[in-house]
């Protein structure tokens, strides 16, 4: 636990006692769309005089609550709502309890719908399979307190075990007790009728974020697994896609896995790696759940393009789940690290091109973040933000932390002398908070400690050379400094958008352009296009059916194009296009929504450009199907 801040978005005292272990006992009642049982809390006690213990929670029905197995249904207070924050649960304790003793809090409670933040409901015919509803959790940044009451801050770390009963098959980020998951599917049971009981266990201490839980029509693949390896590794899918999602990912996850082992120079310790395919309704392409990483159906392009996002999340099981921050304001050391290794494990893993095609494919994204801010909020283009007690870090949410934290991070390896000078001080940085959660004071006062142990007097006044107030504090549209990056791979892609860019006649151009382009190079072709004065509508036209980008499958390339094609919200065919764009996001041309909110977030912006009437109405007709998270931040912009 970190003693350096206390956490802006939460109401709890863990100060002063901790969680250090909990037990959840719940029953998945998917008719009324509720989780029931309880939750028991061992809590550590940090300071003397505490007579206290205060939970968040979050729209959660408290029925009973037990201290040391006496109920204290009379003594314990639920506090006024906060709107983010949500309640404060106080339950009294015993008198003389000292720092290092040990109290156990059992409370029993059920989540509420709608009101659950952190719990999204499918109905059936949301799923791929459309014969049973479907259950799935998303509790970073705050949303642990609406699944259960907890101090839900990353600078608490607990491990946890869990039985949870349900007619369908049901997942948790830990390690499965029983039934064994690559047993018969549902113990054998009838899956959607007969309650099966599932036992897990966590014994590696993880933040309130990442716990996770889903329930729904779910079989399971493993990998191959790798020799010498204590970790094992699958997939867990609906039975309609996991075939599909096996193939897309049995050649890749364990080989990443083990590359990053190698970089880090420390064992993977969760002992379990899997990645549950979800529904379309998924607000993120991934999410680092603890042994069971979250991924979107859009990754499964057939033809494992789109993999590298697995690097992304396997790479937070050091970065993020294992060194964690401390709070809200220090996230970017979550993403910016992982980021940063990610591009780096794009280099080891394919070659130097690759890694700085990485990052020049994130800038753009950066730069529309930035510019997005510029008009809002321009505390949210910091790396390290000041928020307020109670602000919702969600509504900064964007690229920041994970590009221009990870852009800080190569300056700085650039200004040390490359990565000879600053991979060693990485596994250090790893083997000394490994299973901490720290600050950004923390971090940089541990870089500067290192140098001066390790280093030289070259190395620390290179770092002291560093803008470092500019890099965390400081606003604007670009990076502290110019940054360059290997070329090499995005060349093809630049000169097909100039030639489109100055071109009056379209009929040069063939589909044997993009022969040899992989999709993320012709994703950098249509990024590259938006960097110039809109195309003519008859160029767009062309652009789409050439390159067959109007229908593609693949939704990084269709999410490009459509931003291409409304770069002009005022062209003759701007509403023609938003229209298909909006059809697209919300499903009605495949029946699935892409909930992903890299693709619906800018397309709904596009349209409301466009006719904000027309996308509203779309919006509205549609809201059910999108994660709470995803409408949030897309009613932002709809309401601005």
């Amino acid at each position: 636990m970190s003693a350096e801040t206390t956490d802006p978005t939460s109401q709890s005292n863990y100060r002063q006692i901790s969680t250090k272990h909990f037990s959840l006992d719940w029953s998945i009642d998917f008719h009324e769309k509720v989780i029931k049982g309880s939750i028991t809390h061992e809590l550590t006690v940090h300071t003397g005089d505490i007579k206290e213990v205060i939970f968040d929670t979050s729209d959660v029905v408290i029925k009973r609550v037990y201290v040391e197995g006496e109920s204290c249904d009379a003594q314990y207070s639920l506090g006024e709502k906060h709107e983010v924050m949500g309640s404060a649960l106080y339950i009294p304790l015993p008198a003389g309890l000292q720092p290092g003793s040990s109290v156990k809090v059992m409370i029993e409670y059920n989540t509420t719908e709608p009101g659950c933040k952190a719990l999204q409901w499918l109905d059936k015919a949301q799923t791929h399979g459309k014969t049973h509803p479907y259950l799935f959790s998303q509790c970073q940044p705050i949303y642990a307190r609406g699944l259960l009451p907890c101090q839900d801050t990353p600078s608490v770390k607990a491990t946890y075990e869990a039985r949870i009963t349900s007619v369908l098959p049901a997942l948790m980020s830990a390690i499965r007790v029983s039934p064994p998951a690559e047993g018969p599917v549902h113990d054998g049971k009838i899956v959607g009728q007969d309650e099966v009981t599932y036992v897990y266990n966590q014994p590696v201490p993880i933040p309130s974020y990442l716990i996770a839980i889903a329930s729904g029509n779910l079989c399971y693949h493993a990998f191959e697994k790798l020799e010498g390896k204590d970790w094992t590794s699958g997939v867990w899918a609906e039975p309609d896609i996991i075939n599909d999602a096996w193939w897309e990912f049995k050649e890749d996850t364990t080989r990443f896995l083990a590359a990053e082992e190698e970089l880090v120079g420390m064992p993977y310790k969760f002992g379990v790696y899997d990645l549950l395919v979800l529904p379309p309704a998924f607000p993120y392409g991934g999410m680092e759940n603890a042994c069971l990483t979250f991924v979107t159906p859009t990754l499964l392009t057939g033809d494992r393009t789109l993999v590298d996002v697995v690097v992304h999340e396997i790479t937070h099981s050091y970065f993020g789940n294992g060194i964690t921050h401390a709070d809200a304001s220090h996230f970017w050391l979550n993403e910016g690290w992982t980021t940063y290794i990610e591009r780096l494990l794009q280099q080891i893993l394919h070659s130097p091109a690759h890694r700085g095609f990485s990052f020049l494919s994130g800038s753009k994204d950066l730069y529309d973040d930035l510019k997005f801010y510029e008009q809002r909020n321009k505390k949210y283009q910091k790396l390290q933000i000041e928020f307020e007690k109670g602000e919702n870090p969600d509504d900064a949410y964007s690229s920041v932390p994970y590009d221009k934290g990870a852009n800080f991070l190569l300056h700085i390896e650039r200004t040390l002398g490359g990565l000879d000078v600053f991979l060693p001080y990485m596994k250090d940085y790893v083997q000394t908070f490994m299973g901490k959660s720290i600050t950004t004071e923390m971090w940089k006062g541990h870089l500067f400690g290192y140098y001066t142990q390790f280093g030289g007097d070259d190395e620390l006044e290179a770092l002291k050379s560093i803008d470092w107030d500019a890099w965390l504090f400081g606003t604007g549209v670009t990076l502290p400094v110019p940054m360059e990056y290997d070329m090499t791979l995005a060349q093809q892609s630049y000169k097909l958008a100039e030639r489109w860019s100055k071109t009056k006649d379209t009929s040069e151009f063939s589909a044997t352009d993009i022969s040899g382009m992989d999709a993320n190079q012709i994703g950098a072709f249509l990024e590259r296009l938006q960097s110039f004065d809109p195309l003519p509508v008859a160029h767009i036209d062309v652009l789409g059916d050439l390159y067959g980008l109007v229908n593609s499958p693949n939704a990084e390339l269709r999410l490009r194009f459509y931003e291409v094609a409304l770069l002009d919200p005022k062209s003759t065919k701007s509403e023609l296009y938003a229209t298909a764009a909006l059809s697209w996001i919300v499903g009605e041309e495949d029946g699935m929504v892409k909930g992903r909110m890299k693709f619906c977030r800018p397309i709904f912006r596009a349209a409301f450009s466009v006719n904000k009437a027309m996308a509203q109405d779309k919006y509205q007709e549609h809201k059910s199907s999108f994660h709470p998270i995803a409408r949030g931040l897309i009613e932002q912009v709809r309401y601005s």
